[in-house]
């Protein structure tokens, strides 16, 4: 639960924030890793020196819901002759380290991250006569910051959130974000460590799709050249209606039908010619007088989904791994069996896995961005036992889930098992990003991990190029616990391809669906998510 207030109101737990002229005894008591934050926001607002905050009542680590202690929302002009228009503001305070006292985060020494390493931001176009910023926006930070404590999984500027609702629940197509640097705020080094500002972007469906085929900087950068779909500081407009895809992309096509006419292929025109003759539909080039502005439009909407396809052919994607509804079974031995892997127990208690893979594979999806020339898992830290290094206290995590009673098997008593036949099991969405993995990723020698979010497992897919996998072209399906590595030979992968090929297009096939290649062993089955939901898959 949180209230609206003027930062320079008193609140319950934190003194307001202190202006230029503070003075010092009343500075000394303000936690530095705010008064840290504070004098960025300062810096780019001196004439806002108490803007209003939604504040959490009662405050995260006093057992409140809320992470976020604070959200600060400051009104900005803009540059009207840059594209930019006026919008609000907003910053959190929370995912780094305010207090310095171990009371949120674990004070590991200024030199490394604040906390999490960074806040978020948001910018929200301003509407015609609104006085005031709208407050649903600190919700949704609060909900992302929930995500962030309860997951460990940190956010890096490209990364996606699929959201599949209108963020301020409403009607509009923003449903979703991409998160990139805060144009304006500049890192912070505070007593606690180093702060960046990561600033959340809102985005249609078609948009987030495009960034999970190539890469969130390539769409990115297509939204700052559109001012009406974010320009040059990416400002979410929430009355947004067409995708940037519709929009007509001023900077990223041709301006005129005669320098369109000098990109068209030969063929692409001969085609036309001919299906003139037949009467077909052609386009109208510049010789023929009833041109309309539609055709240019279209070919410009074109050139904007030709670049996002060249981006996934010769970069590949660089989103690395997701948290999805997925599930395996090993085929080659009965389910009774009690030396499956996947369900090694001590006493009544189901294994989980271990701290060592858990690390690994949080790692490979931290490491989302990364375009790797030499692809590498990331490599199991020998110091690590049981998600505890040697010298740091238990995880955030580990005190979330104080009293658990699932028992963890040692690392180094879990053996890694070949296995002959795999079953894969997704819902919709996570199968639907399966061409991605195989086209984005393994065809250009990386590897893609899906971790469960429905129980301890996951599913890595890595192509022969990747060193540090214990799959092999010998034993391609390989199970340490469960964590599952599936290697894939390029020609496997071009075939799934064909095979798969409806699935980017889910929306035309009825669940479940099946895809089998028997002589590979490998099954491949696209569930309801009322499947996932269940305890047994």
């Amino acid at each position: 639960m949180a209230e609206l207030r003027p930062s320079g109101a008193p609140g319950p737990t934190a003194p307001p924030a202190p202006g230029p002229t503070a003075p010092p005894a009343f500075a000394s008591l303000f936690p530095p890793g705010l008064h840290a934050i504070y004098g960025e926001c300062r810096r780019l607002y001196p004439d806002q020196p108490n803007p209003l905050q939604v504040t959490a009542i009662v405050k995260y680590w006093l057992g409140g819901p809320d992470p976020l202690d604070y959200v600060s929302m400051y009104r900005n002009v803009g540059s009207p002759s840059a594209n930019i228009p006026e919008h609000w503001h907003y910053i959190s305070f929370g995912l780094s380290d305010l207090y310095g006292d171990n009371r949120v985060h674990e004070f590991t020494g200024t030199d490394g991250p604040s906390g999490f390493g960074f806040e978020l931001t948001f910018r929200l176009k301003r509407e015609t006569g609104e006085s005031a910023p709208p407050t649903w926006p600190a919700e949704l930070m609060q909900g992302l910051a929930r995500y962030v404590f309860q997951s460990e999984n940190t956010f890096c500027s490209g990364d996606h959130v699929s959201w599949h609702s209108p963020l301020d629940n409403s009607e509009s197509r923003i449903q979703h974000m991409l998160l990139t640097e805060d144009p304006q705020m500049q890192p912070v080094q505070t007593p606690f460590g180093v702060v960046t500002f990561l600033q959340i972007v809102g985005v249609c469906t078609e948009e987030l799709h495009a960034a999970q085929q190539w890469n969130g900087q390539g769409i990115l950068e297509l939204l700052r050249t559109v001012p009406i779909a974010g320009g040059p500081w990416l400002i979410t407009d929430m009355r947004r209606g067409e995708t940037i895809f519709e929009i007509d992309p001023h900077l990223q096509a041709p301006d005129s039908v005669s320098e369109m006419e000098k990109n068209l292929h030969p063929e692409f025109l001969a085609k036309q010619v001919s299906n003139a003759a037949r009467g077909s539909p052609a386009l109208l080039l510049s010789g023929d007088s009833s041109l309309c502005d539609h055709t240019l439009c279209c070919w410009k909407r074109k050139l904007q989904q030709e670049r996002v396809d060249k981006g996934i052919e010769t970069d590949g994607s660089n989103l690395s791994g997701v948290s999805a509804k997925c599930a395996w079974d090993d085929l080659s031995r009965p389910p009774e069996d009690d030396e499956d892997s996947r369900s090694i127990c001590i006493g009544t208690q189901p294994r989980r896995l271990s701290g060592k893979d858990t690390e690994q594979i949080r790692e490979t999806l931290r490491r989302g961005l990364e375009i790797n020339s030499k692809p590498v898992l990331p490599p199991i830290n020998p110091q690590r036992q049981n998600g505890l290094t040697h010298d740091r206290a238990p995880s955030r995590k580990d005190s979330l889930e104080s009293d658990s009673s699932t028992a963890i098997i040692p690392h180094e008593l879990i053996r890694t098992r070949q296995l002959e036949s795999v079953h894969l099991k997704f819902n919709q969405e996570s199968g639907a990003l399966i061409p991605l993995c195989l086209r984005g990723r393994l065809l250009h020698g990386r590897h893609f991990t899906y971790k469960s979010i429905t129980g301890d497992m996951a599913i890595t897919f890595v192509s022969t190029g990747v060193e540090g996998a214990f799959a092999t072209e010998e034993h391609p399906y390989a199970a340490h616990g469960p964590w599952l590595q599936i290697l894939l030979t390029e020609e496997f992968v071009e075939k799934m391809l064909e095979d798969l090929e409806d699935l980017t297009s889910p929306e035309e096939f009825k669940l479940p669906k099946e895809y089998s290649w028997p002589e590979k062993k490998l099954k491949v089955s696209i569930l309801p998510d009322v499947v996932f939901d269940s305890p047994l898959h």
